[in-house]
């Protein structure tokens, strides 16, 4: 792998699960946020943070999603494109393997179902919903090629970020930046006091205000 697309050492998961993907989102922009339909399917789901372990499912089948669980190196986030909303891409014993080998979470742009199961256990699921019918088991895939999940294309090794506000995929070359700046941007809001805040928002609106006519 060049060098230039390796992650910084110091922009792990541990240092992303500390940062939201809200204050993220501001910082990266629109197009590493997963749309609204890719939803945390169980409340309160922990803020997860991983790099992206990627499967691409054909409509209708789910094999290499199966087959990625045994794959996946511990911590991974396995992202999901499938974009069939028929069928279920995993269920309960495939969420407790990937639990127990170690996987953070999935991030599927599809279905799941026995969300009970799920639930139980803790295993943190974003997906578009759940479906009782299961998908089949034919389609062979390469697994770790880049993929489209909620609208966000998504390769091996991006950082993954995601809890009840939100999806965003940190790229590979980016997450020493993002980190920086996201960490920045969490220390000035520290020192700034909810009245400072009140009053600078309150001067930027009314200059927006004013400077579009409006009178009132």
């Amino acid at each position: 792998m060049n060098d230039d697309h390796a992650a910084s050492p110091a922009a792990t998961p541990n240092a992303f699960r500390e940062i939201s993907p809200t204050t993220l989102a501001d910082v990266l922009g629109r197009g590493q946020v997963m749309d609204v339909g890719i939803r945390p399917l169980w409340s309160t789901v922990p803020r997860v943070a991983g790099p992206a372990f990627t499967v691409r499912c054909p409509p209708g089948d789910n094999l290499m999603l199966h087959a990625a669980i045994h794959r996946a190196a511990p911590g991974s986030v396995i992202v999901v494109e499938s974009g069939d909303l028929d069928h279920a891409l995993a269920g309960g014993n495939v969420c407790a393997v990937a639990q127990r080998r170690g996987v953070a979470a999935f991030v599927a742009d599809g279905l799941i179902r026995d969300l009970a199961e799920v639930r139980a256990m803790g295993f943190p699921v974003f997906a578009r919903g759940v479906i009782p019918f299961p998908g089949s088991k034919k389609a062979v895939e390469p697994l770790n090629v880049d993929v489209r999940c909620g609208g966000v294309d998504v390769s091996a090794g991006d950082m993954v970020v995601a809890d009840e506000e939100g999806v965003v995929v940190v790229p590979r070359a980016r997450q020493e930046e993002a980190l920086g700046a996201a960490r920045a941007k969490l220390a000035k809001e520290a020192e700034e006091s909810l009245d400072a805040w009140e009053l600078a928002h309150r001067t930027r609106i009314d200059e927006i205000l004013r400077d579009g006519g409006f009178v009132g």
